[in-house]
């Protein structure tokens, strides 16, 4: 099993990369080799690639099964912006890993993409471009979890995590680090395939497995290529 994380130089995707090592050390896309490995420390695999030139994402997916998607706008507008990096990346990560063979894809996305009159909006259309990144994925024939957590924060993670269906849940934070402990565990339970996963932070001590969470929740279509 060969695992690609995408946006690993960010935040949330850091958190991800350091839930899957080092029982299964992922490989990693970045647009510099020499700034991940120093960002991310220890000695991964780092192929160079940006999400917005699809031609240069081939090496990278090669012999890949499953993709983790964690890239995200930092300008909102722009040559870097939502439009740019939310959407048009994605899509291309998308199409690419198809072609490669990917088996699964598991995208952070962000609650509220359903909600087109939403203050983040104003920034890029951060969320709309979000919601037509994961309609494209779905489309796509790949096997795929979308994981959309509330307002993000860089604390510890460790609480308790509370999961609903897509677009019933529209407020609330929750810890980067537990983000990535959502991610991960989807990865590794067959229930979370083709399913939205809304996720903010509880009240309560963190569970010790989310897997009949995840199996509640409704699968959000068959998927159909396109």
């Amino acid at each position: 099993m060969t695992i690609l994380v995408v946006g690993a130089t960010g935040q949330t995707g850091r958190q991800i990369v350091q839930k899957l090592r080092p029982a299964e050390p992922p490989r990693i896309l970045a647009r510099s080799r020499d700034k991940a490995r120093q960002e991310l420390g220890g000695d991964p695999e780092v192929f160079e690639g940006d999400v917005l030139r699809a031609d240069s994402l081939g090496p990278a997916l090669a012999g890949v099964t499953t993709v983790f998607c964690a890239t995200g706008t930092r300008t909102g507008f722009g040559g870097n912006g939502a439009q740019q990096v939310d959407y048009e990346g994605t899509v291309n990560l998308v199409d690419r890993a198809r072609a490669a063979g990917v088996e699964r894809f598991v995208l952070v996305s962000s609650l509220c993409v359903s909600r087109l009159l939403h203050p983040l909006n104003l920034f890029g259309g951060v969320l709309f471009w979000k919601k037509r990144a994961e309609e494209h994925l779905i489309r796509s024939g790949l096997a795929f979890t979308i994981v959309r957590p509330g307002g993000l924060r860089d604390g510890a993670g460790g609480a308790e995590i509370v999961i609903s269906p897509a677009d019933t849940l529209f407020e609330g934070n929750i810890d980067r680090a537990d983000v990535a402990r959502v991610c991960v565990e989807a990865y590794q339970t067959p229930e979370s395939s083709d399913k939205i996963i809304e996720i903010v932070s509880g009240p309560g001590a963190a569970q010790p497995s989310l897997a009949s969470l995840f199996a509640q929740l409704p699968t959000t279509r068959p998927r159909v290529r396109v």
